[in-house]
């Protein structure tokens, strides 16, 4: 409790009236008491009129919510919210809701929107409380304590909804069987063979026992590798449309992962910051999707600066067959990106490289934006010098040629999914 400005100025006036009374006292300290008394009085019927009892707090909602995703909780106000009460919040980093709510006489449940922010367990810690006493002489400022926390997890919406099930199976719908010669290729069956074959696909031996000509069939491989290759170096902490880039990543890194589940091929996880951090070999999706989902709820966000040199090298020992390689990682400029740009080069000659480059819509904007001042001039300059840095990697990377994808964050999950699809359908992957 503490006072208010109200009762401040009660006070002023009490002593500007035994100010006036002074004159008229003539030794008698009653008559000058009594603007005090007065003023005593009003203070305890306020205080008495206006004890309550206490209030308690009770947050109805689900126990975990995806990055990026607003959830609205239910805040209990047990008995009732006394008239103009108002509720101050102090979230944790990993959450981002209103910083007050306030409560009309006698309300009970509040709706409270909160919007995941950084994945981890965030627990909700304390509300502070606060309405005034009925004459406002006072304010009341209790603390209630919540005792829970809120779980931030990676955004697998997609999956979980039954897009990327359709997508796979639309894109697979209807398909023929391929028939590709040459390494790389499974055996399929034999058949007659045709005028107009390659004398490689026949089957001498089998033809000599048979004493017809035979030929062999080959199709595609359906169980190729997928590697996921996370950096989450300091760079990758960078926000972005409300989460860092390597939400951005993960978010879409699972997504993918499902989709290549449902095709059929096999999933393996690397992740990276100054060392390499974690490997995951290939496993069929179903089955390793729990603990790609598991181990990226709980990567952590690293303040050091990354080693794609030493991450991407060792990742090259580690892949034994080709394999379709996703890299999501970040770079600032043309000179400290030489060594990445580099060995995602070496990486292309034995693999199908896919690199993730998230763009920044406020970079952008800051570029394109009207130049008004020296200040703005100096940000705009600052800005297209970024991007045309960007540009000149990128198109370096297609030269060597890894696969690009320069896209903004709330594209990149589609991106990602339809040119995985792509590949596939056109058995590169």
């Amino acid at each position: 409790m503490r006072p208010t400005r109200r009762l401040l100025w009660a006070a002023l006036i009490a002593l500007g009236l035994t100010g006036l009374l002074l004159p008229f006292a003539a030794g008698d300290g009653s008559l000058l008491a009594m603007p005090w008394i007065a003023l005593g009085s009003l203070m305890a019927v306020d205080l008495a009129g206006s004890v309550h009892r206490r209030r308690h707090l009770e947050l109805e909602g689900p126990d975990a919510v995806f990055a990026g995703q607003t959830a609205v909780f239910r805040l209990h106000i047990l008995p009732s919210a006394p008239p103009g009460m108002v509720a101050h919040f102090d979230w944790p980093d990993g959450l981002s809701g209103p910083a007050k709510l306030s409560a009309g006489s006698g309300e009970r449940v509040l709706d409270l929107p909160l919007e995941g922010r950084v994945r981890g367990a965030w627990p909700l810690g304390h509300v502070w409380l606060n309405w005034p006493s009925r004459f406002g002489f006072f304010d009341f400022i209790p603390r209630s304590e919540l005792g829970r926390s809120v779980t931030i997890l990676p955004d697998i919406r997609p999956v979980t909804q039954g897009q990327i099930d359709l997508a796979v199976r639309t894109s697979m719908h209807g398909q023929k069987e391929s028939f590709a010669e040459g390494e790389g290729s499974e055996f399929h069956q034999l058949r007659e063979y045709v005028p107009g074959d390659s004398l490689r696909r026949v089957d001498w031996k089998r033809s000599a026992r048979q004493r017809r000509m035979l030929s062999k069939e080959t199709r595609a491989e359906r169980n190729h590798n997928i590697i996921i290759a996370l950096d989450h170096g300091y760079l990758m902490r960078e926000v972005i449309d409300g989460l860092p880039k390597i939400d951005h990543a993960i978010n879409a890194a699972l997504a993918t992962a499902w989709a290549a589940a449902v095709g059929g091929d096999r999933v393996g996880l690397y992740t990276y910051h100054a060392r390499p951090h974690s490997w995951m070999p290939p496993e069929p999706g179903r089955q390793i999707f729990p603990k790609l989902r598991r181990a990226l709820a709980e990567l952590s966000y690293e303040s050091a600066e990354s080693n794609p040199t030493l991450a991407l090298a060792t990742l090259q020992t580690r892949l034994r067959r080709r394999s379709l390689v996703i890299i999501f990682s970040d770079f600032v400029d043309t000179t400290t990106s030489e060594l990445m740009v580099e060995h995602l080069g070496r990486l292309s000659r034995d693999h199908l490289v896919i690199f993730i480059a998230l763009r920044d819509p406020a970079t952008e904007d800051q570029a394109r934006q009207p130049v008004a001042s020296l200040d703005i001039a100096a940000e705009s300059v600052s800005a297209a010098d970024i991007l045309r840095d960007r540009r000149i990697v990128i198109e370096r990377l297609g030269q060597l040629g890894v696969m690009v994808l320069d896209v903004r964050p709330d594209q990149l999950t589609p991106r990602l999914v339809s040119t995985y699809l792509d590949l596939k359908a056109r058995e590169v992957a």
